[in-house]
C-alpha cells in the first residue's frame, strides 16, 4: 500500500503512524498457546527449555501461571513434561530429553524446522553449509547442531571473504529466519561471486513475519522523525526493526514498553512511527501509543502494508485439544 505524503499542519499536529503487520507472528501464537494449553491440560509446573520466545513480558506472564523456566535439561526432573522453544533445539537437547525420559511438548516454529530439514538435507549430500546468522542465538545453536561437522557461521560480507571451505563446488546456504533482508542480501551476493555453484533453499529461509515488518519500517520512515519498536533486547527480528530505519537515517529505538520511553526523545519530534517486533505483545504497543497520547500526539494513523493470515497447528502432542490456533486470523 503506497503511503500519502505526511502533512504536519503547519508542524503544530503531532502524529502516530502505527504500522502494520506488527507483533505477534504465527510461530509466537503458536508457542504461547502450547505453554498455556500444557498448563491447563496437565497443571503446573509445566517445564520451558530457555524462554519460549524472546519478549520478558511473555515469559514472565506465563511463568506467573505456573511455567518454570530454565536454561538446560539438566534442570528439569526426571520424567517431568517439557516444551522446547519457538527457537528449535539441536539433536543433542532431544537425545538428553530421551535420556531423562522427559515428556516432550515441541514449540519449534514450523519455519524454523523448516531450516533445519535444509540443513540435514545438505549434510547427507556432502554439502559444506553456510549458516548465515548471529552467534550465540538460541536459534543458529540449534541450527548448527543438526550438521557441526558440514556447518560454518557466517554473520558479515567480511566473514564470506575470509571463509575456506573444503569444495568450493558443493557449498550451500542457509539463514536465520530473523535477520535483515538487506543485510542478508549482500552476505548472500558475495557468497554467490566466491563460490557460483553455491546451493540455497528451496524458498527464502527469512520467515514471512520478518520481511513484512521490515517493509512496513521502510514505508513509513520517509514520514517520520522517530521510530519506536516494541520488543526485548534479546530479540533479534525486533532489534533488525532498529537497524532498518537507522540505516534510513531516521531515529530508531528498541523499548520493552512505554515505560523505557524517555520524554527527552520527542524533543523537536512531530511524527512518530510505531511497531513491535513479532514476539512483543499488542496490549504494550496500545499502552505506548496512550503514553504518546498523553505528550501531544494525538492524531493516529493505521498504516497496514500487507494483510497477513498465517496459521499453524498445534504440536502432535497437543492435537485434539482446544487453542485459539483454531480460529485466530493473523490479519
Amino acid at each position: 500500500m503506497p503511503l500519502k505524503p505526511f502533512a504536519p499542519n503547519n508542524g503544530l499536529e503531532k502524529k502516530v503512524f502505527l504500522l502494520k503487520p506488527r507483533g505477534f507472528c504465527a510461530g509466537v501464537v503458536r508457542a504461547i498457546d502450547v505453554v498455556e494449553i500444557a498448563l491447563n491440560t496437565y497443571g503446573p509446573p509445566i517445564y520451558v527449555r530457555k524462554e519460549i520466545v524472546h519478549n520478558k513480558h511473555v515469559v514472565d506472564d506465563l511463568r506467573s501461571k505456573g511455567a518454570v523456566f530454565v536454561e538446560e535439561l539438566e534442570e528439569v526432573p526426571e520424567q517431568a513434561r517439557a516444551i522446547f522453544s519457538a527457537h528449535g533445539v539441536s539433536p543433542y537437547v532431544r537425545r538428553q530429553a530421551k535420556e531423562r525420559r522427559l515428556q516432550v511438548i515441541d514449540a519449534t516454529c514450523p519455519l524454523v524446522t523448516k531450516v533445519h530439514l535444509e540443513a540435514i538435507k545438505f549434510a547427507r549430500e556432502g554439502y559444506t553449509i553456510v549458516l548465515i546468522g548471529h552467534k550465540d542465538h538460541d536459534e543458529v545453536i540449534g541450527t548448527l547442531g543438526e550438521a557441526p561437522g558440514n556447518t560454518v557461521l557466517v554473520s558479515t560480507v567480511e566473514d564470506v571473504d575470509r571463509l575456506r571451505v573444503p569444495d568450493p563446488a558443493r557449498v550451500a546456504y542457509l539463514t536465520q529466519t530473523t535477520l535483515s533482508l538487506d543485510e542478508t542480501r549482500d552476505i548472500v551476493a558475495r557468497l554467490k561471486e566466491r563460490f557460483p555453484m553455491i546451493q540455497g533453499p528451496p524458498g527464502q529461509d527469512i520467515c514471512y513475519a520478518t520481511e513484512n515488518r521490515q517493509m512496513a519500517v521502510k514505508a513509513v520512515a520517509p514520514f517520520c522523525q522517530l521510530l519506536l519498536v516494541v520488543g526485548s533486547q534479546n530479540s533479534s527480528n525486533s532489534k533488525r526493526l532498529v537497524e532498518v530505519c537507522e540505516n534510513l537515517g531516521i531515529r530508531a529505538y528498541l523499548v520493552d514498553d512505554a515505560a523505557a520511553v524517555p520524554t527527552a526523545w520527542l524533543d523537536g519530534v512531530t511524527a512518530v512511527a510505531v511497531t513491535a517486533g513479532a514476539s512483543a505483545p499488542e496490549n504494550l504497543v496500545q499502552d505506548l501509543v496512550s503514553w504518546l497520547r498523553r505528550h501531544g500526539f494525538t492524531s493516529l494513523e493505521e498504516i497496514e502494508l500487507v494483510e497477513e493470515d498465517v496459521r499453524f497447528s498445534l504440536p502432535g502432542e497437543l492435537q485434539g485439544t482446544t487453542s485459539r490456533l483454531t480460529t485466530i486470523s493473523l490479519a
